[in-house]
């Protein structure tokens, strides 16, 4: 029974992501992109997508054992996950290469700068600090671009749904780690983050005045400058750290619905 519970411990420890806030930065772009364009082949790409978020943790838990020149029976459960989880991405990938024009690859190809960047990280046990947060979630939202590009989008078209999430995610990460800290009774100097919020809302409705985005894309940033203007004000009410990440995690699948029901309204 023992050695039972210590396995599960163990699977449960390599087989998902520590970071769980990463699964709205994953979710945010798939549901985006899906929605805007949808097609069997975005699915595919949303499943290969799934396969490259979850390998993350047990690759990372296999390469630090193997660093260290061990390979105790958590690096061999990292291994196994890592295998499956790879070919869920591989074997999606694949068949679009051989059925779709590699167009799609423009904004995966995009993302592996900040993929790398965020692995570099990784590397040296640095993942949650703030350049590594940032790179990954920038990485993620390029799947929405390579979803639409998939269900016939031109290239550039789609790029802009990968700007929309890039402020989104850049403000919710300043948001969170700022909220957290206050949360803790730490100082804080609510005022950068303030800042970048409303940089991100008129860098939208700049996109939104040039038609480059629909003007729907514009109200869930409103929003979110308000929930930042509150939250890190004095007026905030406390929160638990899992409710803090819940309601975030709600504000960027809103975000995502308002702006796709904006592009759908405008095609």
């Amino acid at each position: 029974m023992q050695a039972q519970s210590t396995r599960r411990v163990i699977i449960r420890s390599v087989a998902l992501p520590s970071e769980h806030g990463g699964w709205g930065f994953l979710i945010e772009p798939i549901i985006l992109g899906l929605l805007v364009a949808g097609s069997g082949a975005g699915l595919l790409l949303a499943a290969g997508a799934f396969g490259i978020f979850l390998i993350h943790q047990p690759l990372k838990v296999a390469v630090k054992d193997r660093r260290k020149g061990r390979r105790p029976p958590r690096a061999i459960w990292a291994e196994r996950f890592a295998m499956g989880y790879g070919l869920l991405a591989l074997i999606p990938t694949l068949i679009l290469i051989a059925s779709v024009p590699p167009t799609f690859l423009l904004p995966v190809l995009l993302a592996v700068p900040f993929a790398a960047v965020q692995l570099y990280y990784d590397a040296r046990n640095q993942s949650r600090h703030l350049i590594p947060e940032i790179c990954g979630a920038l990485a993620l939202a390029m799947i929405a671009p390579a979803i639409a590009v998939l269900g016939g989008w031109d290239v550039l078209a789609a790029l802009p749904l990968w700007v929309i999430l890039a402020l989104r995610a850049i403000t919710a990460i300043l948001y969170v780690r700022s909220r957290l800290r206050l949360e803790r009774g730490a100082t804080v100097a609510p005022q950068p983050v303030w800042i970048i919020h409303a940089a991100a809302l008129i860098l939208v409705a700049g996109l939104a005045l040039t038609a480059i985005t629909p003007w729907l894309a514009v109200l869930p940033f409103g929003v979110l400058l308000a929930r930042a203007l509150i939250g890190l004000s004095r007026y905030r009410q406390p929160r638990k750290v899992s409710i803090i990440g819940a309601q975030e995690m709600v504000y960027g699948l809103v975000t995502a619905i308002v702006v796709a029901a904006g592009y759908r309204l405008e095609l």
